[in-house]
């Protein structure tokens, strides 16, 4: 995908301290992306156009429709008029419960989450990450963070789209994927670590969005261990993440964090506070 086609340019007026001025302004673009396995639809989602084999594999393993990533037996997109399809092959026993799933559905409206039937599909048990996974110091955290915005080349260009970046113990970014939709950046990164073969307990996740429940669920789901965003947590975020056995970590922005679950795997340097 060309950066022709992520970025549109428009010619707008832009007005500051008292001056207007006509300049071209670049905006990200965003498509419709039906995903499609093995020829039945499930449902679309607006994308930014980038990387799009990586949001597919990482949607179908965060979503639940395959339990291990070797149950994606292949991704092909094909470009449309006005948007793309993800056409996605999977092993033949999760397509039977995908066709089951759509069964249960007919007729049915105003589910408001694409494929889910109800508020107990939502809120799945998931399997516990368990208490292994990477330990990461504060040095490394805060490091990765300082240097996020490096990395966000779309966004510094539009100012519009979200990041997801994996990062190792060490502190070092080494994939991020951004999109306008903050679930889509997080599947297009949890898709090309598993396309790249990568081991998701060794490294963490850092967020530039809040830390809302499915956030949280996609990175169990996926069995990341450790998860950090910019921004604000849930309740349900936090409950989850407890539950699960990830390590949360919200507010994390120069010079302070929170850690709202499993404090075990981060590792504290110089801290003094009596009130501990």
């Amino acid at each position: 995908m060309s950066a022709a086609r992520v970025i549109a340019e428009f010619e707008v007026e832009r007005w500051r301290d008292g001056e207007l001025r006509r300049v071209r302004d670049q905006v990200a673009e965003e498509i419709p992306v039906a995903l499609v396995y093995e020829d039945v639809p499930h449902g679309v989602m607006l994308v930014t156009p980038a990387d799009l084999e990586d949001f597919a594999v990482g949607f179908t393993l965060s979503e639940g429709l395959v339990e291990r990533p070797e149950e994606i037996r292949g991704v092909e997109v094909r470009w449309t008029g006005e948007g793309a399809e993800a056409r996605v092959s999977v092993a033949w026993p999760r397509f039977t419960a995908l066709i089951e799933r759509r069964r249960r559905l007919t007729g049915r409206t105003g589910c408001g989450l694409c494929g889910v039937e109800s508020a107990q599909a939502v809120l799945r048990p998931l399997k516990p990450v368990g208490g292994g996974g990477a330990r990461v110091s504060t040095g490394a955290l805060h490091g990765a963070i300082g240097a996020l915005s490096e990395h966000q080349r779309l966004n510094a260009l539009t100012g519009s789209v979200h990041a997801a970046a994996w990062v190792t113990a060490a502190g070092g970014i080494e994939t991020l994927r951004e999109d306008l939709g903050r679930h889509n950046a997080l599947d297009k990164l949890i898709g090309a670590r598993v396309r790249a073969g990568a081991d998701l307990a060794t490294g963490w996740v850092l967020l530039t969005s809040r830390a809302s429940f499915e956030m949280v669920q996609k990175c169990a789901v996926a069995g990341v261990p450790f998860v950090a965003a910019l921004s604000a947590p849930t309740a349900l975020a936090v409950r989850l993440a407890r539950d699960c056995g990830v390590t949360l970590v919200a507010f994390a922005r120069e010079r302070q964090h929170v850690v709202y679950a499993h404090p075990e795997r981060l590792v504290n340097e110089s801290v003094h506070n009596p009130t501990l």
